[in-house]
């Protein structure tokens, strides 16, 4: 079906779309919201500019390139888990370097089945692709809720909408229930999330030791136990120069596991400017969190992170998932065994519960969560 066939159609998306003058922001975004059919819902209404509240300001589009880069670009490290039968000590040292420069690093050979990636990205493209009737029915933007489909947690508060649909689903402590999950993806985010729990383990224990502190550090203080699951779909955008399909941010919890497609996008602020997260199969990407940040007492680093855009005329599809401490009235701060008078304590301590307040009452807009906590 050609664009014109597709936009002569009536639409949910429609009212969202139509030109008005003078142009009421609010109200776009609003309609846009009540829409409920996200992103994926514009494309399919066959619009060919997308809405004003997707441009984003000049600042933020400056230094944005809509491609790769050539393969003779930088790239993040990528670890070797197998080769902990051979030199623990090689892949511990390894995987500190990365955690204390760049923030991010990519793992293999870490035993989770080929078609398990295949099939938990093919379930997350499955829901998005569903009718909007089908998507809509978890749509929502209160907080609490175990499954929920929603564009843009921070529409409301952002300069600028960015490019993408999300399904985000609680796996832990509580999950959600098993019967709220959409079966289109059910068992295949049950599956990743086991595996998921297992490899991140074996990297608590790694970057503990890369501390100097005993395996259990890290794990014993339930920082694998509060996981929530977002799966992001970026669909193609026919301005790809005007928009992002996520903004500038580092993640605010310990540590995050994600899986991306072949089709990338994703990339990384370094010393050497803005680098390309490049997909490789059956490759996991693993980033320092702000809370990670923290207790290390800044010897490892969270990263500010963003995805371009999706010029591919095919989707762009990843799961993430934050590895966060399910105890909300727990206290954090750096670690004393990692403080001194040579390196006292850079952060003051905090409930968990008001670390994630303070992240969820700002954008997404670049701005430093930890910066709200320094001593």
């Amino acid at each position: 079906m050609s664009s014109a066939t597709k936009a002569s159609s009536p639409s949910p998306a429609a009212s969202v779309v139509s030109a008005a003058a003078p142009y009421d922001r609010a109200k776009a975004v609003k309609e846009f919201d009540e829409s409920k059919v996200g992103v994926k819902g514009l494309m399919d209404s066959g619009i060919q500019t997308i809405p004003p509240f997707f441009v984003h300001p000049p600042e933020t589009l400056l230094d944005l390139k809509s491609k790769p880069e050539a393969e003779s670009a930088p790239e993040i490290p990528t670890v070797d888990l197998s080769a902990l039968q051979g030199s623990r000590a090689a892949v511990v040292e390894k995987i500190r370097r990365a955690a204390s420069t760049v923030g991010f690093f990519q793992v293999v050979n870490h035993g989770i089945p080929d078609d398990l990636f295949r099939r938990t990205l093919a379930a997350v493209k499955a829901f998005h692709e569903q009718p909007p009737e089908e998507r809509s029915r978890v749509y929502r933007r209160e907080m609490g809720h175990g499954v929920s489909y929603i564009s843009n947690v921070d529409l409301f508060q952002s300069k600028a909408a960015s490019w993408r649909d999300t399904i985000q689903i609680r796996m832990g402590p509580t999950a959600a229930d098993w019967n709220e999950i959409p079966e289109v993806c059910r068992e295949e985010v049950t599956q990743w999330d086991k595996e998921v729990v297992r490899v991140a383990a074996v990297l608590y224990e790694l970057l503990s030791e890369g501390l100097g502190l005993g395996a259990e550090r890290l794990t014993e203080m339930g920082l694998v136990e509060g996981r929530v699951m977002v799966g992001h779909y970026y669909p193609f955008c026919p301005q790809p120069d005007l928009t992002v399909g996520l903004n500038s941010h580092a993640d605010p919890g310990a540590l995050t596991v994600l899986l991306q497609d072949h089709i990338g996008g994703l990339q990384v602020q370094t010393k050497q400017g803005w680098i390309h997260v490049k997909p490789h199969p059956q490759a996991l990407v693993i980033n320092i969190g702000d809370l990670l940040q923290i207790i290390s007492n800044e010897e490892y680093k969270s990263a500010h992170h963003r995805v371009l855009a999706n010029y591919s005329n095919e989707p762009r599809v990843s799961v993430a998932f934050f590895l966060n401490p399910s105890e909300r009235e727990r206290v954090f701060g750096p670690l004393p065994e990692l403080t001194s008078e040579e390196k006292p304590a850079l952060y003051r301590s905090f409930t968990f519960n008001e670390f994630m307040t303070r992240f969820f009452k700002k954008e997404l807009d670049g701005k430093s969560l930890t910066n709200f906590f320094r001593q």
